[in-house]
């Protein structure tokens, strides 16, 4: 077994995350240590694991919307810390498994637990972080955030399947994507904001678990568009991860059609090597460009940012309502 490193500091966050986590900051604070208390083991090699994730933890953003979720009307009972600590862990399960199952060697710029240990404790690792956050919905004894969590769980695992089983990645079609999007995005945050609900606001459960949806839906098209439109400090060229990784999303959907042959040829020749060019990714991500699929992605962004902010037209004015709402326009604009 590696040795683990001392975490790396936290990373800075974007002045508008930080005034969106304004109307939640004390609760929010607990979060990471109530997330530890839940996965704490008398086991060195669970201590060595949670100790790399600590350092990992990134931006707590499904745990602020559930905690604002919680704090649109009634004051939220105690068990929202907790409900947004259980949010985080199915979050990193599912973070620790997918960098597993991609082979990626880094997240945020720190190893990952398959790079820095194995494998096979990565996976095993997941799992573990899955089986506490479940065995802690049960410990809290409402069948509610239970059947909402382990719905979103379900359609996580169904969703990272069903993109393992994508053969052809160029003959994976719009539907597809917005098929993956709600298992592996949308789900985990429209749970996130719904069990938010029911720790302080009941009555609108049905809202903020649509709104979260929707939330998610916007937040992967966005992230998705960064990947063609970020550009590199070091080389200023774009990102292009997603394309050395041969995975299709909304831009490079939404362009394929309009592409001309030639074009199509140098798309079909990237995803055909086994290690793309850099210039092979500047070329793709100029074709996309040009055929459009930028700006058809963007669009679909801002429609699901729009009927998520509809869906809270109903909840009464608060400080915690106008976070969500400013969380849409966060979510669109962040540049990484």
């Amino acid at each position: 077994m590696n040795v683990v490193t001392p975490p790396a500091s936290p990373m800075p966050l974007a002045p508008a995350l930080l005034d969106i986590q304004a109307p939640v900051r004390a609760p929010l604070d607990r979060v990471p240590e109530e997330m530890w208390r839940i996965v704490r083991a008398d086991a060195p090699i669970v201590e060595s694991v949670n100790a790399h994730l600590t350092g990992m933890k990134g931006k707590m953003f499904r745990p602020t919307m559930l905690l604002l979720a919680s704090q649109l009307e009634d004051a939220p009972d105690d068990r929202a810390v907790t409900m947004g600590a259980i949010a985080e862990l199915i979050h990193l399960a599912s973070v620790v498994h997918d960098d597993s199952v991609d082979h990626s060697p880094l997240r945020r710029g720190m190893p990952t637990i398959n790079a820095l240990f194995s494998h096979q404790v990565a996976v095993i690792a997941g799992d573990y972080l899955y089986s506490r956050a479940l065995a802690e919905l049960v410990a809290v004894g409402d069948l509610e955030p239970l059947r909402t969590f382990t719905g979103a769980s379900n359609a996580m695992t169904l969703g990272e399947l069903r993109q393992l089983a994508s053969y052809d990645a160029l003959e994976f079609t719009e539907a597809d994507y917005w098929l993956l999007v709600q298992a592996k995005t949308a789900s985990l945050l429209g749970a996130s904001c719904e069990v938010g609900a029911l720790c302080g606001a009941p009555r609108y459960r049905r809202e903020m678990a649509r709104f979260g949806n929707l939330l998610g839906m916007a937040f992967q098209v966005a992230d998705d568009l960064l990947d063609y439109t970020e550009t590199e400090s070091t080389t200023g060229k774009p990102s292009g991860n997603d394309l050395k990784e041969h995975k299709v999303t909304l831009p490079l959907i939404a362009a394929m059609p309009q592409m001309s042959r030639a074009q199509r040829a140098r798309v079909e020749a990237l995803f055909a090597a086994p290690v793309p060019s850099d210039t092979q990714i500047v070329d793709v991500v100029a074709i996309v460009h040009e055929c459009g699929g930028i700006d058809f992605a963007r669009r679909k962004g801002e429609e699901f940012a729009a009927e998520a902010e509809a869906a809270v037209t109903g909840v009464p004015a608060s400080d915690a309502r106008h976070a969500l709402i400013d969380a849409l326009g966060y979510v669109m604009d962040r540049r990484s």
